[in-house]
């Protein structure tokens, strides 16, 4: 049963550990072929590029995405939102929330990998900005589908950054 949401309510926070096990509980109801916790667990500690957030609702993990930010480029690894509260838009509030994060940590493009049969998916990813550029042939394990790559030109005026000598 979906829950409707309170926009004005909702947190972004950086994930931490203790975030993992709701994490990896709404891994299993988005993909066929999910993170461990310890996948999540390694990217928190070990991986000096990755950044990943968390949408928190009434103190409750409902989304979640990450990101690998390299010089000025940002590789999406993950977006996914509790089964109970998809088709309310909270995707799109995550990711662009997640490309606002890119933009302050440098990124000035953002890229991703979809599956070639997940139009729901690659009609948000095209509401962002994200155009295709190609085909990552067998790229999921599960099934060898095809990926497609998406990429989007980060706009560093509309996401609320200051460019260089603008004033606030």
């Amino acid at each position: 049963m979906m829950r409707e949401i309170n926009r004005d309510a909702m947190i972004y926070r950086s994930m931490t550990l203790q975030d993992i096990p709701f994490i990896v509980a709404i891994e299993l109801e988005a993909f066929t072929g999910p993170w461990t916790a310890e996948a999540f667990t390694n990217e928190l500690t070990n991986n000096m590029f990755a950044k990943y957030m968390v949408m928190e609702y009434e103190k409750e993990v409902i989304g979640y995405a990450g990101m690998w930010v390299i010089v000025d480029e940002a590789h999406v690894t993950n977006v996914a939102v509790r089964s109970d509260h998809r088709g309310q838009g909270l995707g799109k509030l995550l990711l662009g929330e997640l490309q606002r994060t890119a933009v302050f940590f440098g990124a000035h493009k953002m890229t991703l990998e979809v599956r070639v049969s997940n139009e729901v998916a690659q009609r948000l990813y095209r509401s962002l900005g994200f155009e295709s550029s190609g085909i990552r042939p067998g790229y999921y394990s599960d099934n060898q589908e095809d990926a497609l790559i998406m990429w989007a030109e980060l706009d560093t005026s509309s996401l609320g950054v200051r460019e260089e000598g603008q004033e606030y």
